[in-house]
């Protein structure tokens, strides 16, 4: 690598269960000279984290702060970003290549995209990529033998945190639904799969690959649930259950 060559790599680290990381994934995060792991402002080890301290020396990981829990204080969430660009661009300069570890996939809702978007305008020239990872919602597939898509059926990823109201609207659609980051909106949840008829073969699950992993039918939650923010929810597209039905 010469000194005016940069590499960023987001490496997705799955849901929290280190055997889902790729072989991939472990060897992009051991070939980095540094490897940055979100944290949240209260200092608490990510998941993330701990993930990747079952394959990288924790000499080799830097911890650096994201808003991680800021949704409201707009201003507050761009300064942390800012700063976090800042370490991470000075961490590049001074070691030449930079993984990121990021649950899930790195381009599906991560903090990566915001994060590499920063230090390309910090270190111009910078040779961003991306190793994929195995999200929640294949894991929680598998865990509780939901099956996400046959056939022609669409499939609908949702983000909670963008209203309840987005959710209801997909699941009055075809094809299965997935949300994600529900925890906080469990009830409202609970109460738009009542309304469209779509609990009965529901699941949700949270912590998956985890000690506290939870994994329970959606018709257990009720209108003063209150569920882990990471959690996600698979609600199957209606089938009649013939074999190739939607072919």
């Amino acid at each position: 690598m010469t000194s005016t060559t940069y590499r960023l790599t987001g490496v997705g680290v799955g849901p929290g269960d280190p055997e889902l990381v790729t072989v991939k994934g472990v060897n992009a995060l051991r070939e980095a000279a540094v490897v940055v792991v979100p944290v949240m402002d209260t200092g608490e080890q990510g998941r993330a984290e701990a993930t990747v301290l079952h394959y990288v020396p924790a000499g080799n990981v830097v911890r650096v702060v994201f808003a991680l829990n800021e949704r409201t204080d707009r201003a507050r969430r761009e300064a942390a970003w800012d700063a976090a660009g800042e370490r991470v661009a000075a961490l590049l300069r001074e070691h030449g290549s930079v993984a990121f570890a990021t649950i899930g996939d790195p381009n599906v809702y991560s903090t990566f995209t915001y994060l590499a978007q920063t230090v390309e305008e910090l270190v111009p020239g910078t040779d961003v990529r991306t190793v994929p990872g195995i999200t929640a919602m294949q894991d929680l597939a598998a865990r509780s033998g939901a099956v996400l898509t046959e056939g022609t059926e669409p499939l609908t990823l949702v983000p909670v945190t963008a209203g309840s109201a987005v959710l209801k609207e997909a699941l009055a659609g075809p094809g299965t639904v997935v949300a994600y980051k529900f925890g906080r909106l469990a009830g409202e949840v609970a109460a738009a799969l009542r309304e469209t008829g779509r609990t009965a073969d529901a699941v949700w699950g949270s912590a998956l690959g985890l000690p506290e992993e939870s994994i329970r039918p959606a018709a257990e939650l009720g209108a003063d649930a209150a569920l882990p923010y990471l959690s996600t929810l698979i609600a199957p597209a209606r089938r009649d259950g013939g074999r190739g039905g939607k072919l």
